[in-house]
């Protein structure tokens, strides 16, 4: 298996002779509006561009995954990505809730309900609800979601989405022993309330969980985040666990 990161949550995951885009937020830096204006500097998002890799790395994509993309939640589906999906006429798996929103945009979807294990090209998929927030923040965020992949002779990746931390996560990792956990760290806010992704503690509560290696992405690349790389690079070695953790630049290839 060998994951390649593009940005943000967006990577694409080589298995069973497979390229899945997930969660594709394409856009030219700068080119989407901000998510804080008070808390934090009101930088129009993308904060970064693209890496020089991104476009011959997106060409060859067989399948698509999105994790949310309503109310707001461009930086896991944007107008470019939307274009790309539909260009490429690849299968999308998404949420049944936002099954009308993408067909709406043309976009090929197989929908998938929550806690379902369902077919997945050569293996299966399991769909587990995500709490992006807690209290207001969290039901205004909704809905959202994580995926656990299984694919047939190959490691299982689970894919956390954009949450906190809940039992549904803890479940996922110690029940169902995924190979690989996905963590969209960042500790991202808005302009109110608590954060609507983890916080550090309960980003290092998820590792040490987790039963394999766990890697970092959702970092360095929207204004409303407050997690760096740095932060959580020195945050896992001060906790005895940077062996278990990979942090990857944008564009990097991981081997798996």
């Amino acid at each position: 298996m060998k994951i390649q990161h593009i940005r943000n949550a967006c990577m694409i995951i080589h298995c069973s002779g497979h390229r899945i885009l997930v969660d594709p937020c394409l856009s030219p830096k700068g080119s989407l509006p901000p998510y804080s204006f008070i808390r934090k500097k009101p930088r129009r998002n993308p904060t970064v561009d693209l890496p020089l890799n991104a476009e011959s790395m997106l060409s060859q994509i067989t399948a698509g995954m999105v994790t949310h993309c309503r109310f707001g939640h461009f930086d896991h589906l944007d107008g470019a990505g939307v274009r790309l999906l539909v260009q490429k006429k690849v299968p999308v798996y998404c949420n049944v809730l936002d099954e009308p929103f993408l067909q709406r945009r043309r976009i090929c979807t197989v929908p998938l309900k929550m806690n379902e294990q369902s077919e997945f090209l050569t293996g299966e998929i399991t769909m587990f609800p995500a709490a992006h927030g807690r209290g207001l923040a969290g039901w205004f965020m909704r809905p959202g979601a994580g995926y656990l992949i299984e694919p047939v002779g190959e490691k299982s990746i689970y894919i956390s989405g954009d949450t906190v931390m809940t039992p549904t996560v803890m479940y996922v990792l110690k029940d169902l022993q995924p190979d690989i956990a996905v963590l969209n760290a960042g500790t991202a806010t808005l302009d109110f309330g608590k954060p609507i992704l983890m916080s550090m503690e309960e980003q290092l509560e998820f590792i040490k969980a987790a039963p394999g290696k766990v890697i970092a992405v959702h970092l360095d690349c929207l204004n409303h985040l407050s997690t760096t790389r740095d932060m959580l690079k020195h945050a896992v070695s001060k906790a005895g666990l940077s062996d278990k953790v990979m942090i990857p630049s944008d564009g990097e290839e991981m081997e798996l």
